[in-house]
């Protein structure tokens, strides 16, 4: 048997411990980008955090409807947990196979497929369940989320675009080089069309709306503190310097920026506005500002954390920062703002001027960040960050004791 999410559901343990595992899955992507140092390898991580996005939200769908600590859902996220930690150990092979053992690429597909089947087949069970035992229940208080007709034609939909997806996957494995990166990048886009023409078939239901402010502002929690510690993993080999220990405590100024900047207004006042809207209105913001709105935030906190690993690995060599390191420095968290702005506009229907300002001053530093050394390019995101949430605090001082009061 499967529980039903009610109206004050909250997230729970297990949900965590999954969230986890994909963190996890992301964070391995970021040595990946990292050992490639390139364009291309830049392109082709992105690729699989988008991959990896795409399929946490669609559990993350499936637990507005049924508890995911219970009954066959629990199950089904075991099983999922399980092979993405595959695609966690394969990612370093994910595009070019090493010598000897499995062929990285194809177990990479595998896992993916396993995961995404296995999402169906769970979601299929609780649709089941619900048309099955819910029927009254839905009619006296609209709790039963995308049921019948509807819910059918968007689960053949989805089988469809899954079995559209692994051709594609498949050869983009079997290839390499960049008809596997052309490849992927098309199995990603038919995924999105799939689904995005999926959640129009209707039906679709929110059930506790500040459940997914708080499940997307955990998995950007996480995001921000896993690779927070993979930047100090990645020097633990190094002497213990005084260039070493600034750039560190520098690292942390910009992750407590990133945090300040999602969890002290914006994160809340989103929930709030998510609460208060009704219905379909209700829907699209979810689709809108969380499932698509929420990866470049996601994926801007993952590629900061490699250009602070990248200042790290150099600091007080006496070189120049150089282009790969600076562009992701600088260019990630670039890239966490514009999701911002695109976060805000989706959900208040406003831009937040601070924050494009912050994000030209970012692409006009990135040319002088090349030339400067590690630490002084690292100094000044710092400094732009801390300027953006001093601004920021002063400005939306009367709407957070509103948010917090409320």
């Amino acid at each position: 048997m499967t529980g039903q999410a009610g109206e004050s559901h909250r997230t729970t343990a297990f949900e965590l411990f999954f969230d986890l595992v994909f963190v996890f899955a992301a964070t391995r992507v970021t040595v990946l980008m990292a050992g490639e140092h390139s364009v291309h390898g830049l392109f082709q991580g992105l690729l699989l955090l988008a991959l990896l996005w795409w399929t946490w939200e669609g559990y993350t769908w499936l637990g507005n409807q049924a508890r995911a600590d219970d009954g066959v859902v629990r199950g089904g996220m075991a099983v999922a947990s399980a092979a993405v930690i595959v695609m966690a150990l394969t990612v370093p092979e994910a595009w070019r196979d090493a010598p000897g053992g499995l062929d990285g690429p194809l177990v990479l597909v595998g896992a993916y497929v396993l995961v995404r089947a296995t999402h169906l087949t769970v979601q299929l069970a609780v649709d089941g369940a619900m048309v099955g035992t819910a029927a009254g229940t839905a009619a006296g208080t609209g709790a039963v989320a995308g049921g019948g007709e509807g819910a059918r034609r968007r689960l053949g939909l989805s089988w469809a675009t899954l079995l559209a997806v692994v051709p594609l996957l498949v050869a983009g494995a079997l290839l390499g080089g960049w008809a596997q990166t052309a490849l992927f990048a098309g199995a990603l886009a038919v995924e999105r069309a799939g689904t995005h023409l999926a959640a129009r078939r209707g039906g679709l239901w929110i059930g506790d709306a500040a459940r997914w402010s708080e499940r997307h502002g955990l998995f950007v929690l996480l995001a921000i503190g896993e690779s927070a510690a993979l930047a100090g993993v990645g020097v633990a080999e190094r002497a213990v310097s005084v260039p070493l220990l600034a750039g560190g405590v520098l690292g942390i100024a910009v992750a407590v920026c990133l945090w300040w900047l999602y969890f002290d207004v914006v994160a809340p006042a989103a929930e709030h506005r998510l609460v208060r809207a009704l219905g379909v209105i209700r829907v699209k913001m979810v689709v809108e500002g969380y499932t698509y709105g929420h990866f470049p935030i996601v994926a801007g906190v993952i590629v900061t954390g490699l250009g602070v690993q990248g200042v790290l690995a150099h600091a007080g060599e006496g070189v120049a920062l150089g282009g790969f390191n600076a562009s992701v420095l600088y260019g990630g968290a670039a890239l966490y703002l514009g999701g911002h702005v695109l976060f805000g506009g989706l959900m208040h229907g406003v831009l937040s001027l601070p924050r494009l300002l912050a994000i030209g001053a970012l692409l006009a530093g990135l040319p002088v960040a090349i030339a400067l050394p590690p630490l002084a390019a690292l100094a000044g995101l710092t400094l732009v960050l801390v300027v953006l949430v001093a601004v920021e605090t002063t400005r939306f001082a009367e709407q957070r004791r509103d948010l917090r009061e409320a």
